[in-house]
């Protein structure tokens, strides 16, 4: 016990000194913690002993990284993602897996390790691009809502893969142990739905009255699922992503995924550790000239293709360029998917050094492309002529929308029934209204009734960033999700806005928790109702009555 706490101090140690040389490099933290795997295993001094700990550690990493990629994942996902962000999403997977799947044939891989291999070039990390694009102030730019809008997509295709090697570990114990595991994770899932709808609603709001028993809930939840998974055979990865989604609707997902953020990048560090001690630096010198072809190709073609895509779809070729650069490395996501892989037997240790040097190169480089864009794009701009239509439509009605939102009077969230009858009534009394809503149908709808909306999800700080934010300026709420309020008025006092605020409560519940929250301008849409019938009514029948 006493060698293994040595031990693992000692590592941390190495890791802070390695992360402190990466950050003056301006490198991500994964890159280091690689290198201090390399350095600290056989290969290099030697000083990894406690793997089982390690492991542990690792595999706990994991679990929380999946299930943090579920709770970004709420109900609302599938209306909220527009069409570039799918069609560039899913156009930029097929180019990847089918063109990656041929190159890697073609370096002599077989069949097998080549579709995984490809598989796994598909993958980027949205950690890393968040930061990047945070740090440049870019994220809530049209090229980065954009990425974080496939990057989804990409997410959703991480989870599709794991849970098809829970299966085929499933299958490993035969038809019958698969059959069992696809059973007792449809239950799982309804299970899941239940809690979603009827406990966790209710639950976390009174576990959030305490942050930190909130976050320890969050972790034997996440870990607990995770658990069934492996136990019931559909993997404990899936059972990780699946406790995170179960929270997605929930309240605090915010305070949840900050306060778990921490840890899961702590706990990945072991994974990396673990995965860089385990490398042979041998068998890696082999692998040096397939990585460099396959790295020119995440590095180059996945840029092209996003470019090509949101080209044909109406923006320019600098918004698509820079969104491309987001995708020019492969994620942490890449390597955990070949390392299933290998648990598995399908695929040899070969292919998981061949994609570690892939990540190392990618990711290195990707990110002084990402932090020098628009040096990049100066130099390259002239060659991307034929990426960009005469005429940029969607990129053209998107900046429409942006400085009608900046130059609103009045900004209604949420374009169902009441929102978009209270912007048209606004509107036709001569008031400047922008509605701002997720679902493209609702904005469809207002649209229609000559509402000009602007696409996004009121409980994003970006999104909340981009609100008017002068004391003339009117902001005014009517979703229906009372978290949904809260995360918008909690967005608008860090955004230090004046607004004037009005937010729809629809019930008794509703009114305490936004007025507890300090909101002081509440819209009553069911009691103003039931109040105006009341005095129609009653003034006709007491009409009626002194006419008789």
């Amino acid at each position: 016990m006493t060698s293994t706490f040595h031990e693992i101090a000692l590592l941390l140690l190495i890791a802070a000194g390695v992360g402190l040389l990466g950050v003056r490099l301006r490198q991500p933290l994964i890159v280091a913690f690689i290198v201090v795997g390399l350095v600290v295993g056989p290969a290099g001094l030697g000083l990894v002993g406690a793997h089982d700990q390690i492991d542990l550690l690792a595999q706990i990493g994991i679990t929380i990284l999946l299930f943090l990629v579920g709770l970004k994942l709420d109900l609302h996902l599938v209306r909220r993602l527009g069409p570039v962000a799918l069609a560039t999403g899913l156009g930029q997977l097929a180019f990847t897996i089918a063109f990656g799947f041929l190159i890697a044939l073609a370096l002599g891989l077989d069949a097998v390790t080549a579709l995984y291999v490809a598989v796994a070039l598909t993958f980027s990390s949205t950690i890393i691009i968040v930061k990047l694009l945070s740090d440049k102030r870019e994220i809530d730019a049209l090229h980065g809502r954009i990425a974080m809008g496939f990057l989804i997509v990409q997410d959703i295709a991480v989870v599709v893969a794991m849970a098809v090697l829970g299966a085929l570990q499933g299958q490993a114990g035969g038809v019958s142990a698969a059959l069992t595991a696809g059973g007792t994770l449809i239950a799982v899932v309804a299970a899941v739905l239940v809690l979603m709808r009827y406990v966790f609603p209710r639950l976390v709001p009174v576990l959030g009255q305490s942050h930190d028993l909130l976050l320890i809930f969050a972790v034997a939840w996440g870990t607990g699922l995770a658990s069934l998974g492996e136990v019931a055979g559909f993997g404990k990865e899936v059972g990780g992503f699946l406790a995170g989604f179960a929270l997605a609707s929930a309240g605090n997902r915010d305070l949840i995924g900050e306060r778990l953020t921490s840890l899961r990048d702590f706990l990945l560090l072991f994974f990396f550790i673990d995965l860089g001690s385990k490398l042979d630096l041998t068998i890696l010198g082999g692998e040096l000239w397939p990585a460099v072809v396959l790295s020119l190709f995440v590095l180059v073609g996945n840029p092209l293709v996003v470019l090509a895509i949101m080209g044909y779809m109406g923006y320019r070729k600098r918004t698509g360029f820079l969104a491309g650069l987001t995708v020019a490395q492969i994620s942490e996501f890449s390597i955990i998917f070949i390392a299933l892989g290998i648990s598995l037997g399908h695929i040899g240790e070969s292919a998981l050094g061949l994609v570690t040097l892939v990540g190392l190169v990618t990711i290195t480089l990707s990110t002084y492309m990402i932090l020098y864009s628009n040096r990049l794009y100066a130099w390259a701009g002239p060659w991307l002529g034929p990426f960009e239509r005469r005429h940029p439509h969607r990129e053209l009605a998107a900046e429409e929308r942006a400085r009608a939102l900046r130059g609103a009077q009045v900004v209604v969230l949420g374009m169902g029934r009441f929102g978009r009858r209270l912007a048209s009534l606004l509107q036709g009394a001569g008031v400047s209204v922008v509605g701002v809503d997720f679902d493209p149908e609702a904005g469809r709808r207002a649209e229609e009734a000559d509402v000009t909306v602007f696409p996004g999800d009121a409980s994003d700080p970006e999104v909340v960033r981009t609100l008017p934010a002068g004391p003339e300026a009117y902001i005014i709420s009517t979703l229906p999700r009372v978290e949904a309020n809260l995360a918008l008025w909690r967005g608008l006092r860090e955004a230090g806005s004046e607004a004037e605020v009005l937010m729809a409560a629809f019930s008794d519940q509703d009114i305490a928790r936004l007025g507890e929250a300090g909101v002081a301008r509440l819209l009553l849409p069911y009691a103003d109702a039931a109040e105006h019938a009341a005095e129609v009514v009653g003034r006709e029948l007491g009409g009626g009555e002194m006419g008789g």
